[in-house]
């Protein structure tokens, strides 16, 4: 690239995505010049020079809060990601899902090192964002092993095949041989509880007379839960899930965890033209959260166990593993070519403790092993280039390539007593007749074209083509381009078709748990795969590909040499989208159709049905649909502004984010389920509804400066969430929409030399809190805030961090 050039992809970086925006704002230089792996296939492609947005989110903007979480750190720095903390939800509470562009956590592909990242075993089922999803735990990666993240809020199925429609995470490792870092971290909330303990860090070194490098990263940390549960101020004491009056007894906030994470980095120079590489990392996480209260009169054996009653305890145990190792090289005629393995690994080992299985009286354990979920991910990959001479001012790129993938997802039983009967209480073990051992494989080839036309106009085209062994083939493609008007205007769009496989855990998962329904009605839900004779008795189908169309337009201004600002709009369009059914009440002795005996006669039906086939003791029921399409629209806006001074630097960002999802499609509800109208009017609930369109913040506003000098660096960050609502099922009268929260994050950091670095800070240094939730939705006042709150409810924590450096 000639300078001419360079200056022209400058002022085009933020209209193709440039965030420099983070958590606390980072050099605007840096971030320009740096050659991206994600969303092209260019060798040297800048972030400047990207014809679709690139957010780079550096190791500082991710070390600038108290959080030791990836996905907590990357929703403090993207407006466009959002990554709330729900309580109460199984699973759910300890294994978060985030979601970009406020589509489903799982429609975001997650790379490491430009590598397909594996998904995680769990599935989210209960009533939290993300409802229905398998997703990627982007928490399992350890911060301090990350020298940078790539964001492409752009979709690229064409590129990388599968899940890309909201958009790709890149996360780019360390792999500097030499330097390394030490820090120890410790938290607090201001409601004296939360605390985390932390030690963290890495180091690089080098081998083979310096044709090899080695860097590896490690995490240990200790988190105490929070609780911010409410009094109960019901008026039926002690019974249920009801303690006494006034009293407080839930826990309703971050769970207990126990983690350790590592990671290795490394690859070797045989020759000018081959390199091998190979990249590794494992994590363990201790998870306990915590299931709904049981008073001491929830049952005639619950005294003899807990006479105060008993909240029960769930406990995750996620073991992740991960190896990419490769070979890569070139010729001298510019043809290059890359050939790996990629295999991921997750289990999810499940126990109840602190709990009782009433159905095993007296002599019932209080402590149960549930079972385990496992993903297995191999994946063989061929990638070649080759730069081609067309007579223009810069060469053009042609790619293509391979790919064949495996994917296995097992379900496995718990112990005999853990399910028997009614199972453990909070969390029933998984049975020996809901055992699954599933898999499929899938081939892909794709290809690509991209070039620098002139000097001002560069353009691509990708096409990939992808057959599943479980639900048949896709065909995707992409254009996109970019047009340099001048040096401080610039315009960039795309335009893509996009596809989403259903997971393996989608379609195969099934379980029946207990649960409190928005009315605070207990229930044995049972979810039952599409394909099972139950589902199918009542009109399930199976499932199918989501299919996407997307298109984005970008805008960049730069009216002086420090300021960039750029506006970024797309629309994503997604048909036959997987959701999880809204539940089917099928509990004839349920409190809501005493006195309606069109409902409890077809409450009955429904039971007798499903006996007829082997289901017994469920009083809820859903399967997972391809029911709905839905259509989002959204823009990004960033700016930066640096300010050097004379002893010192102020780096100014400003970003939003907004994005707006509408249904507008719902699949007619089949004649089987119509059979129990009586009992719910539609697959796709209110609730659901409600939950997909208007649960998270529509927009978010990021407003962040940091002042650095030789000593000092002050970071002050303040973010807006914006409103978010809740359709219940208890009816519309019960509707509520929060307010805008905002939430401010400081911190100050001491250099008292070359090594070592003193932080103090503050998340939430103000203490906000979201709206409550109205008596009718908090479960008699127990259950205060909403699971949506983007920015939690846990309040204000505050940190304190040493880190040495060499």
């Amino acid at each position: 690239m000639n300078s001419k050039s360079n200056t022209l992809a400058l002022a085009v970086a933020i209209a193709l995505g440039l965030p420099v925006a983070s958590a606390f704002a980072q050099s605007s230089a840096q971030t320009l010049d740096t050659v991206i792996v994600t969303g092209t296939r260019v060798a040297d492609r800048t972030v400047a020079e990207s014809q679709s947005p690139i957010d780079i989110i550096t190791p500082e903007a991710l070390s600038a809060t108290g959080t030791g979480e990836l996905a907590t750190a990357l929703a403090r720095a993207l407006p466009s990601l959002n990554f709330p903390r729900p309580a109460l939800t199984d699973g759910t509470s300890g294994i978060r899902p985030a979601q970009l562009r406020g589509l489903s956590p799982d429609q975001v592909l997650v790379l490491v090192n430009g590598k397909r990242r594996h998904t995680s075993a769990q599935l989210n089922v209960n009533g939290s964002i993300g409802r229905g999803s398998s997703a990627t735990d982007l928490n399992a990666i350890p911060i301090a092993a990350i020298e940078r993240v790539e964001v492409l809020r752009d979709g690229a199925s064409a590129q990388y095949g599968s899940d890309a429609i909201a958009g790709v995470v890149n996360i780019v490792l360390k792999g500097a041989g030499k330097g390394g870092s030490l820090a120890v971290d410790y938290g607090q909330y201001s409601a004296g509880d939360g605390n985390k303990y932390q030690l963290s860090g890495d180091a690089g070194v080098e081998f083979g007379d310096g044709r090899g490098t080695l860097h590896v990263a490690g995490q240990v940390s200790d988190q105490d839960e929070s609780n911010r549960a409410g009094p109960y101020q019901g008026t039926a004491p002690d019974t249920g899930n009801f303690p006494g009056i006034g009293e407080k007894t839930f826990v309703i906030g971050d769970p207990r965890v126990q983690a350790t994470a590592v990671s290795a980095n490394s690859q070797f120079q045989f020759g000018d033209a081959l390199t091998g590489y190979a990249t590794a990392a494992a994590s363990n996480r201790d998870i306990t959260s915590f299931a709904f209260y049981r008073s001491k009169n929830h049952n005639p054996l619950t005294a003899q166990f807990y006479p105060d009653g008993f909240v029960p305890e769930i406990n995750q145990y996620s073991k992740d593993r991960s190896l990419v190792a490769g070979l890569k090289g070139s010729t001298e005629g510019g043809f290059n070519w890359d050939v790996s393995y990629n295999y991921g690994y997750n289990k999810i080992d499940f126990h109840t403790r602190n709990t009782v299985n009433y159905s095993l009286g007296s002599s019932s354990p209080t402590s149960f092993y549930d079972g385990a979920l496992e993903y297995t991910q191999n994946v063989v990959n061929a990638d070649f280039s080759q730069a081609l001479d067309w007579g223009l001012a810069y060469p053009v790129t042609l790619s293509f390539g391979a790919e064949y993938r495996q994917e296995k997802w097992n379900q496995s039983p718990g112990s005999a007593d853990s399910y028997f009967g009614g199972g453990a209480q909070g969390f029933g073990g998984f049975t020996v007749e809901n055992a699954v051992h599933s898999d499929r494989h899938n081939y892909a080839v794709y290809a690509g074209l991209e070039g620098d036309f002139t000097d001002k106009f560069s353009a691509g085209i990708a096409g990939r083509y992808e057959d599943y062994s479980d639900f048949g083939n896709e065909t995707t493609g992409k254009l996109s381009a970019r047009y340099a008007f001048t040096d401080a205007v610039a315009l960039r769009a795309t335009a893509s078709t996009g596809f989403r496989a259903p997971s393996l855990a989608q379609q195969n998962y099934q379980v029946i748990t207990s649960s409190v329904d928005s009315s605070g009605v207990f229930t044995q839900r049972g979810t039952f795969p599409a394909a099972s004779a139950a589902a199918l008795a009542l009109g399930s189908e199976p499932l199918k590909q989501e299919k996407s169309t997307s298109y984005s337009l970008g805008l960049v201004l730069q009216p002086s040499e420090r300021l960039y600002l750029t506006v970024d709009a797309y629309q994503i369009e997604i048909d036959d989208r997987i959701v999880l059914s809204s539940p089917l009440n099928i509990d004839p002795n349920n409190p809501s159709y005493a006195g309606n005996q069109a409902k409890i006669d077809a409450a009955q039906a429904a039971q007798d049905l499903l006996a007829s086939l082997g289901v017994n003791g469920v009083t809820s029921f859903n399967y997972f649909t391809n029911a709905i399409d839905t259509r989002t629209r959204g823009v990004d806006v960033v700016g930066t502004y640096s300010v050097p001074l004379a002893a010192s630097s102020l780096d100014l960002t400003a970003s939003y984010g907004y994005s707006k999802t509408e249904i507008t499609g719902i699949a007619a509800d089949p004649a089987a389920w119509n059979t129990f109208t009586a009992l719910a009017p539609s697959r796709i609930a209110r609730d659901e509804r409600g939950r997909i369109e208007e649960g998270y913040p529509k927009d978010k506003v990021i407003l962040g400066g940091v002042w650095k000098s030789e000593r000092w660096d002050i970071g002050l960050t303040t973010t807006r969430y914006g409103s978010f609502s809740n359709r219940p099922t208890s009816g519309a009268a019960n509707d509520q929409t929060f307010g805008a929260q905002w939430i401010v994050d400081v911190s100050a950091s001491y250099k008292p030399g070359e090594r070592w670095t003193l932080t103090l800070g503050a998340d939430n240094v103000l203490d906000s809190h979201p709206d409550r939730s109205i008596f009718a939705n908090s479960s008699s006042g127990m259950f205060p805030y909403s699971n949506y709150s983007p920015a939690g409810f846990n309040g204000a924590y505050a940190y304190g961090r040493i880190t040495y450096k060499w």
